[in-house]
């Protein structure tokens, strides 16, 4: 049986082609807004596009700050995606704005320092040699679309995973696995076969 998926419904995000790269790379899925369908889930995926603060009033309407936690204190896994791996932080600083993220992950999403932004394109990434996420993946190019991201690990647990990415010299935090919780700056669902054999690589945790 396939592992069920749900790809939180709160109004962000590519919620479509996340649907569907996750059906093909082997998920059973559901778009739902649904608490209990959330909680229940082998996994939980977090999608998100736009604004930091808009995403968190969309999340905070549907519940999901309290759904994202009572899953990591299980230990059951959680992924963000875009924007939604930035919520996933203590706070985002957009356009003088500083909103308080879900905060299960500390740090702030900021403003890249390079002088063309977005970063938008296809872009390689430095994961470590123990990352279950990009096992496989050494070399391969993501689509990233976002002028944003976190750009120090120093707030981050040393039990971590911090795989990063670099735009015009100003490197920044591509991705995060810690226990349960897995969180990429790229959009998977928009990055190919890279991006299929990253969520394949996710999904098999969740047996």
């Amino acid at each position: 049986m396939d592992p069920r998926v749900v790809v939180l419904d709160y109004g962000s995000g590519n919620l479509h082609s996340a649907t569907l790269a996750l059906r093909a790379a082997g998920a059973d899925v559901v778009l739902t807004a649904d608490a209990d369908a959330a909680l229940a889930a082998d996994g939980l995926v977090v999608p998100g596009v736009g604004a930091f603060a808009a995403c968190m009033d969309g999340l905070v309407a549907v519940g999901g700050p309290a759904i994202i936690r009572e899953r990591l204190a299980q230990r059951r896994p959680v992924l963000g995606i875009c924007v939604g791996h930035q919520v996933l932080f203590g706070h985002g600083v957009e356009h003088g704005l500083d909103a308080v993220g879900v905060g299960v992950l500390p740090g702030v999403v900021e403003r890249l320092t390079s002088a063309r932004l977005p970063h938008m394109g296809w872009n390689t990434v430095d994961a470590p040699a123990h990352s279950t996420l990009f096992s496989g993946l050494a070399g391969e190019r993501f689509y990233f679309v976002h002028s944003y991201g976190v750009r120090s690990s120093d707030d981050l647990p040393q039990a971590a995973t911090v795989t990063w990415a670099e735009h015009d010299g100003d490197r920044f935090v591509a991705a995060v696995e810690y226990g349960s919780l897995s969180s990429t700056q790229f959009h998977p669902e928009k990055s190919g076969q890279a991006g299929a054999r990253l969520l394949r690589n996710w999904i098999a945790t969740l047996g």
